[in-house]
């Protein structure tokens, strides 16, 4: 508490020195540096509020001696009050100074002096000229009819001239000068917020002029940014495409705030995953693909960060599919070729994996699935093929898509004891696991997950199904040594798969997922919340 203290002192006397250069923010250097800090002010005042509530009016005037200073010429500057909550949070502060019983003449005076302050900030966006009152009455107008649908039409006119702007092209007598442009984004970055500036805000964000910069300013982007992310405002995909195209920051913002909305959600199904994913607009906006790439490429980097943490490769899934999907609803005929989206894949490897299994009858998966195997081996296995990139790169392909990895492992138990397994399924699953290995280490994968499919059909065979008996199908390899992490991982996957629809395999779920200490590959999020669903 005592350094929260100290703390609180110190930004106070940072933030008194700098109202006092801000004054009513007239000049643009004042303009700019108040923008620059709107954010850290507002928080700020939180924190002071926060102290002030926990003292009497006495103890803040011995506490903070020049507390009047600070929110005197607060109120006197517009860009403060007009920033998000800031001026609600100064009417607290305000509040705290007013003593309820004063006691003597100095009480009193502070009481006078603070609620002139708090009247300032309630009358401080009307405008109370005398010839603009007359004026308006004699149109017929009250103060309360009429401000607000001067501020509408003055919005309304802004927006139009820059609309105009845009259409009139090179017409640069008819243009709105980009100065001019420039400095009505940073007028805005205080009021973003405000519903009755929602229209200019659009307007701005889809501006395009002839310059060859950026302009408008960096900070109007970050703020509208922040607001849309925190749903304080809301806008139409196009004027959030606008801004994740021309402002690099705000798109890379909005990822990381997905991911941290995934990372801190206690508990993330799939249906929940697909719902942060849509809410976000990220899917929708990756039509574009300069979009697309940066999101791809933060994924890439999250999934080298955590090693391929289940939740990240879920979450690729998701997006991707989220994706697709939006790319069908608004391609009617392509804007995109498809290599602009995945520029070191096999198109036709690209084309064959964005078939969805739900479009396609279930006795033919194996086609589409022999094909995928087919090709990723020809490329992955024969180094000529370097315009395809290497194992990572195809892998990390094949990630995007993890249906049809899943399908194969279903394919593969679905008729274990009937035959022998194809072997393209079994190279689709070893590469899948463990991208890494070479031909030979991805032989011997192949030969485990044969044991283990060989060892589930005994099983099932068998009068009996304990989950001791299906732990022992996990842990052994064909010659009685625990198997390789990336084996381990494999088998997991395969004897989640195989208790979906095993005879009484739901009914042990719990159990088997208990005893199994190692975490599971990302597809099986989804089996799993299956099975649970299945064991209630």
């Amino acid at each position: 508490m005592a350094q929260d203290s100290v703390g609180l002192s110190s930004d106070y006397q940072f933030w008194i020195q700098k109202l006092s250069v801000w004054k009513q923010a007239s000049t643009l250097e004042t303009q700019q540096d108040t923008c620059l800090y709107l954010p850290q002010f507002q928080e700020f005042l939180r924190q002071m509020y926060e102290a002030l509530k926990e003292m009497d009016s006495n103890t803040v005037i011995e506490r903070f001696p020049t507390i009047g200073q600070l929110l005197a010429k607060t109120c006197r500057n517009p860009f403060i009050l007009a920033y998000d909550e800031s001026q609600k949070i100064l009417i607290w502060c305000l509040c705290c100074l007013i003593n309820k019983d004063p006691q003597n003449s100095g009480e009193s005076q502070l009481n006078s002096w603070t609620r002139g302050l708090l009247s300032r900030i309630l009358a401080a966006f009307r405008s109370d000229i005398k010839e603009v009152d007359l004026f308006t009455q004699g149109l017929g107008y009250a103060p309360a009819d009429y401000y607000p649908g001067l501020l509408k039409n003055m919005v309304l006119s802004l927006v139009s001239e820059l609309r105009e702007n845009h259409l009139n092209g090179f017409n640069t007598q008819s243009r709105m000068a980009p100065e001019r442009v420039r400095s009505l984004s940073r007028v805005c970055v205080p009021l973003v917020t405000l519903p009755d500036f929602e229209p200019l805000v659009e307007a701005l964000l889809t501006y395009h002029g002839q310059e060859p910069q950026e302009v408008l300013w960096p900070e109007f982007f970050g703020a509208v940014n922040e607001a849309f992310l925190l749903k304080k405002i809301c806008l139409p995909v196009s004027a959030v495409l606008c801004l994740w195209l021309r402002h690099l920051p705000s798109l890379e913002k909005a990822v990381l705030h997905l991911f941290e909305k995934l990372v801190s959600s206690e508990r993330n199904c799939l249906r929940r995953i697909e719902c942060f994913m849509k809410d976000s607009l990220l899917p929708e906006a990756a039509c574009h693909p300069a979009i697309f790439r940066v999101v791809d490429e933060m994924f890439r980097y999250a999934l080298l960060e955590t090693e391929g943490a289940p939740e990240v490769l879920a979450a690729m899934q998701v997006f991707t599919r989220c994706f697709v999907e939006a790319l069908e609803k608004e391609n009617q005929q392509p804007k995109f070729a498809l290599k602009t989206y995945f520029p070191y894949a096999s198109p036709s490897l690209v084309m064959v994996l964005l078939q969805r299994p739900k479009d396609i009858p279930q006795g033919l998966w194996h086609r589409p699935l022999k094909r995928i195997s087919e090709m990723l081996k020809e490329i992955v296995e024969d180094e000529t093929q370097g315009s395809s990139g290497g194992p990572f790169e195809n892998w990390f392909l094949l990630a995007h898509f993890g249906g049809w990895a899943d399908i194969a492992a279903e394919q593969l138990l679905t008729s274990v004891g009937d035959a022998e397994p194809p072997e393209a399924l079994l190279w689709l699953l070893a590469f899948s696991s463990s991208p890494g290995d070479g031909p030979q280490q991805r032989a011997q994968t192949m030969v485990e997950v044969k044991a283990v499919l060989s060892h589930l059909g005994r099983l099932l065979r068998s009068p009996t199904l304990s989950a001791g008996n299906l732990l022992a199908a996990a842990e052994e390899s064909r010659e009685g040594d625990p198997r390789p992490p990336a084996c381990q991982q494999l088998t997991r996957r395969l004897l989640l798969n195989f208790l979906l629809w095993a005879p009484g395999g739901r009914a042990m779920a719990r159990d088997v997922i208990t005893l199994v200490s190692l975490p599971f590959p990302a597809s099986c999020l989804s089996l799993t919340a299956q099975v649970e669903d299945g064991a209630d």
